[in-house]
């Protein structure tokens, strides 16, 4: 047992100050006022916040390490210990648009790690099934339709989680529908479609949008486009990537008076370079480059991110002007709800798996648990 006390606490839900943690087995067993903390192993935080854990749907690198590169079990734990240190407790490691020999590995590997390393909740397969048009940094010969055996193969994955990113206007309702069905967690995204062909995507079981604005139709007067579904549709949740490069302030702030709260996620869409990765890195053999916060290939598309949850939450705060609570749960809660995790993830609250992180005044970290093991410092 360990009993953590001397910060304020947010539960998932509302702050609670003079308050201590009791966990046990790497679990919540209690949240007790601070007088009636147990004795003997009790770990003085000294301070600052202790909020739930966060959780990143969409994950493609750190550390150095590329998903694509390394789809092995020891690349993901490597991955994983890079955001920890940045407050990550659980991800989806994050497979961009590659061969079926790759997709096969990264599953396997995924597979692997879910009994390896805890922070790895499953696997986001992004494509390969988009609209060309929308590709951004995917490589183009390696988009494809999807096919009766593809089916089979993200249906089986037996990896946890299993998040797959695909355009609406080049997958039929039918095979959305039998994905869902099979548990997949359908997003819809790198794509031109329709906001008609959206919503019916959305109706047949897609879940959610992944990284909003980016890669996929904008709103005009007549044609509110995929942003506009995004927004529209109330159950519907939506990735977002809060860096300053991706998506601008002001439609960040535009789209969280449009929608519900409890819909948006913080993500980072993180490459090799985040989290203490060197500057440059191949991406399926081209060069990309970190250069004023962001990634670029040698003709300017942006291919994923350099940011950490940590970062995202500050910029949400500081910058977007976002309530701390509706940062929080953004990176936490939210997405322990998407995938269907909200029972074990996502709240300090007895029962729920010991994922904490320890922030600072300035929501830097401190100090991160993953089912109750503490790592200091982030280190």
């Amino acid at each position: 047992m360990i009993v953590l006390s001397g910060a304020r606490i947010f539960d998932g839900e509302r702050f609670l100050d003079d308050h201590a943690v009791v966990v046990e087995g790497g679990r919540i067993a209690a949240i007790v006022p601070h007088s009636e903390r147990p004795h003997g192993a009790v770990h003085d935080l000294g301070g600052g916040l202790l909020a739930p854990g966060y959780i990143d749907v969409q994950v493609n690198g750190g550390g150095g390490v590329l998903f694509n590169e390394d789809p092995t079990p020891e690349g993901i734990a490597r991955i994983a210990a890079a955001h920890r240190k940045h407050g990550t407790v659980g991800l989806l490691p994050t497979l961009v648009t590659d061969t079926p020999e790759v997709m096969s590995a990264a599953i396997a590997a995924t597979r692997q790690a879910r009994h390896l390393t805890p922070a790895a909740l499953g696997i986001h397969l992004e494509g390969p099934f988009l609209d060309p048009h929308r590709k951004g940094a995917h490589v183009l010969r390696y988009i494809r339709n999807l096919a009766p055996g593809d089916v089979a193969t993200i249906v089986n994955a037996n990896c946890g989680a299993v998040m797959l990113t695909l355009a609406p206007n080049r997958v039929d309702a039918e095979s959305i529908a039998e994905l869902a069905r099979q548990g997949v967690l359908v997003s819809l995204g790198h794509s031109d479609a329709s906001y008609e062909e959206a919503c019916a995507a959305v109706k047949a079981g897609a879940r959610a949008f992944t990284h909003l604005f980016n890669a996929m139709s904008a709103p005009a007067g007549r044609t509110p486009g995929m942003v506009g579904a995004a927004l529209d549709l109330a159950e519907a949740f939506v990735g977002i990537i809060a860096d300053g490069h991706h998506v601008h302030e002001a439609n960040l702030r535009i789209a969280f008076a449009a929608k519900r709260h409890d819909r948006f996620m913080l993500i980072t869409d993180a490459m090799p370079p985040a989290a203490g990765g060197p500057d440059q890195f191949d991406l399926q053999g081209r060069r990309v480059t970190r250069a004023d916060g962001c990634l670029r290939l040698e003709d300017g598309t942006l291919a994923g991110s350099v940011l950490t949850m940590d970062e995202a939450v500050r910029y949400a705060v500081n910058v977007v002007r976002l309530d701390l609570t509706d940062a929080l749960a953004m990176a936490s809660r939210v997405p322990a709800t998407f995938l269907r995790r909200e029972t074990e993830l996502g709240r300090i609250a007895p029962g729920y798996l010991a994922g904490l992180v320890h922030l600072d005044d300035d929501l830097r970290v401190l100090e991160t648990w993953i089912e109750g093991r503490p790592v200091a410092d982030g280190s």
